[in-house]
């Protein structure tokens, strides 16, 4: 890319005069020998190569082949010439910092974009890019303020001659807040999420085991077995909500690991049935339909599970009348559906299902299943969709391809 201009094809190795293009053109005549910077090349720090020709063909100047106008960049951007006088300033930056790049270009930088540290500092005057170290290759990305106090992403790349050498090229690039606000907002919720979620089995342990040492002998042994149950129960719980914040933390570090081994999918749906009527539900509230034959699938059985789990307790807890799960071959592999007669989910939902914190209804939870069971069911490089099932309530489908065993991919 391209932050300068291109000379005409067909010139020699000789950069010609610079021709204007937008904000980032020169002002007035040369402000020294250096030709124009490529932004790919300034922003890692690498000196400028001239005008020779890059492995795509493309203009003089242009090692990618072909060349961007700084204001199609999505960031701000500024370029300061060896003098520290600016000659390029984007579009994004006149947004953020509300100048008029006229009256930016061919003025100081400090001038240009007064900037200061969150303690009032000038930030030109600390980082001193002219006159400080001349190892230093840049400045990493950090928050600054505006005149006006706004808040922006500020990082700096030193462009010099040799690695010693003096500075050639200013090259700054300035980003807005609003994303790194929203990660901070949902690691903030997520966090109040878990101490919330946590807090209340936690009290019930504390308080069943304090009361337990300090009147062992007044209780009967049915007293007892209770309390010591509805310990073990909130302990799973507590365990849980640890399990589901170690997924999510792989999930968006890209870490899940699959560990793939045959899996019977029938038997696996029948055992969460099986289990959820060994807790009291209705057996007759299960419907389960298996066509088959079914292809091979290798999976990672206890994901799997927690796929199956989670989907079967939404449809319990969340939906009403009879839960079909049907297991049948796909195309890609074998597709798993539970269905309930439920409410349903409203349209205006539906795209909401499996991000963070999202619950279908009042009934508790934490609003993290279906984020993560969307997650373990991409990791197996399958898919999952929701819709609306024939008598109106949730519809969950998730489809794992034929896949090779772990050993054979690992």
């Amino acid at each position: 890319m391209t932050v300068g201009t291109n000379s005409s094809p067909g010139a020699g190795t000789t950069a010609g005069p610079p021709m204007p293009v937008g904000p980032c053109a020169r002002t007035g005549g040369p402000v020294d020998a250096v030709p124009p910077v490529l932004a790919s090349d300034a922003l890692r720090g690498v000196p400028p190569q001239g005008t020779a020709r890059g492995a795509g063909g493309g203009a003089p100047g242009d090692a990618l082949g072909f060349g961007i106008d700084p204001d199609c960049l999505p960031d701000g951007l500024v370029v300061a010439d060896a003098t520290g006088r600016v000659i390029c300033f984007n579009r994004a930056a006149a947004r953020m910092t509300a100048t008029d790049p006229a009256q930016a270009l061919g003025t100081p930088i400090e001038r240009a974009l007064p900037l200061e540290d969150l303690e009032g500092r000038r930030w030109w005057a600390l980082t001193d890019p002219y006159g400080g170290l001349a190892t230093r290759r840049g400045q990493p990305e950090r928050n600054l303020l505006l005149p006006g106090g706004r808040e922006v992403l500020v990082s700096a790349s030193y462009v010099r001659t040799h690695p010693t050498g003096p500075l050639r090229r200013l090259v700054v690039t300035l980003r807005g807040t609003e994303a790194r606000r929203r990660t901070e907002r949902s690691h903030a919720e997520l966090i109040a999420t878990v101490a919330h979620e946590l807090r209340s089995p936690l009290t019930s342990v504390k308080g069943f085991t304090a009361t337990l040492l300090a009147k062992w002998e007044r209780f009967t042994d049915d007293q007892k077995r209770l309390m010591l149950e509805t310990v073990d129960a909130d302990a799973n719980r507590v365990t849980r909500l640890i399990a589901e914040l170690l997924d999510i933390s792989r999930i968006d570090s890209g870490r899940l690991e699959v560990r793939r081994q045959p899996v019977d999918i029938a038997a696996a749906v029948g055992r969460h049935v099986q289990a959820l009527t060994a807790n009291g539900q209705d057996p007759e509230r299960f419907l389960v339909s298996v066509s088959r034959p079914l292809p091979d699938l290798w999976a990672d059985p206890d994901k799997i599970d927690q796929i199956l789990g989670n989907l079967l307790e939404n449809a319990v807890r969340h939906g009403e009348g009879t839960v079909t799960i049907g297991v049948s071959p796909h195309e890609k592999g074998t597709a798993v559906t539970v269905t309930d007669e439920g409410p349903g989910i409203p349209e205006e939902s539906m795209g909401r299902v499996f991000t963070r914190f999202w619950r279908g209804s009042k009934r508790g939870g934490t609003g993290l299943g279906l984020y993560i069971v969307k997650g373990i069911v991409e990791a197996h490089g399958g898919t999952i969709t929701v819709g609306r099932g024939p008598g109106g309530g949730a519809e969950f489908r998730f489809i794992l391809p034929v896949s090779a065993p772990a050993y054979l991919t690992q």
